[in-house]
């Protein structure tokens, strides 16, 4: 594939109850190929010191990645990764800055809604968790779950199939609940002016997930159309089960969108 230019920034964003760990071989490999890399803690994921029951708004835990940023150079160009419901954090950002500030939005087996969860139909391309989950009720018992946690005895596969049993091993240790209320109340307004539509996204399907299914993926594609559609023949989890190919799919897709 060669070297890349270091002024290429991939910023790689986790989805539901990951965090930034998930991407540690994805980031290594990335760094060998010679651009910045900066994988975020969203609020009460990994290390971020938060938790999911007291978050309140989207706003509150996207900040990592909008803070963030605007700490990156002006002479870098950003392309962002969102894994899942990390798909929500990118059109966020893109809302927010636009083309000025990102190049690219990569979408792995991702929730990619233009304007979040804006309408009924917007929610019904998203699989209902219900039955997979352990919920927390942060608010009281006789409240919208506020948290959730994908189930010990279906983590395997549900999210890593096809994945190396270590990797599952680490992930069973380091999984937190999300803040399952503020993802589904995620709402993005008041862009008339079509900024958003104007950044590049691609998205990459995973045929073998279990998660969002393959037909789910397909009607956000169809829905909001991206510039490229890419595919790995595997689970929900590419950054574990698939490191070497999805690694070639990100440097492609940096290499075709930032010049």
């Amino acid at each position: 594939m060669g070297e890349v230019p270091a002024t290429r920034h991939f910023v790689l964003v986790h989805g539901i109850c990951h965090g930034a760990w998930c991407w540690y071989k994805i980031a290594s490999l990335l760094k060998n190929s010679g651009v910045k890399v900066t994988a975020v803690d969203l609020g009460g994921a990994g290390i971020n010191p938060g938790n999911a029951d007291s978050i309140l708004s989207f706003e509150e835990y996207n900040k990592p990645l909008i803070d963030l940023i605007p700490t990156i150079p002006e002479d870098e160009k950003i392309i962002l990764v969102g894994h899942s419901a990390g798909g929500l954090s990118l059109t966020h950002a893109t809302h927010v800055f636009g083309k000025r500030k990102i190049s690219v939005c990569i979408y792995i087996t991702a929730a990619m809604l233009r304007n979040g969860f804006m309408t009924d139909e917007d929610v019904q391309f998203i699989p209902d968790i219900a039955d997979v989950v352990d919920f927390n009720f942060g608010l009281g018992p006789d409240q919208p779950p506020t948290s959730a946690i994908f189930k010990p005895e279906l983590q395997r596969n549900l999210l890593y199939k096809c994945s190396p049993e270590e990797d599952f091993t680490l992930a069973s240790m380091l999984l937190r609940p999300g803040p399952l209320m503020v993802l589904l109340g995620a709402k993005f307004e008041g862009d008339n002016s079509g900024k958003v539509d104007k950044v590049n996204r691609v998205y990459i399907k995973t045929a073998k997930d279990e998660v969002l299914k393959l037909e789910n993926q397909e009607l956000l594609i169809k829905k909001w159309p991206p510039n490229e559609v890419m595919s790995i023949d595997t689970d929900h989890s590419p950054f574990f089960s698939k490191p070497n190919e999805l690694h070639k799919l990100l440097l492609k897709a940096s290499t075709m969108y930032c010049g």
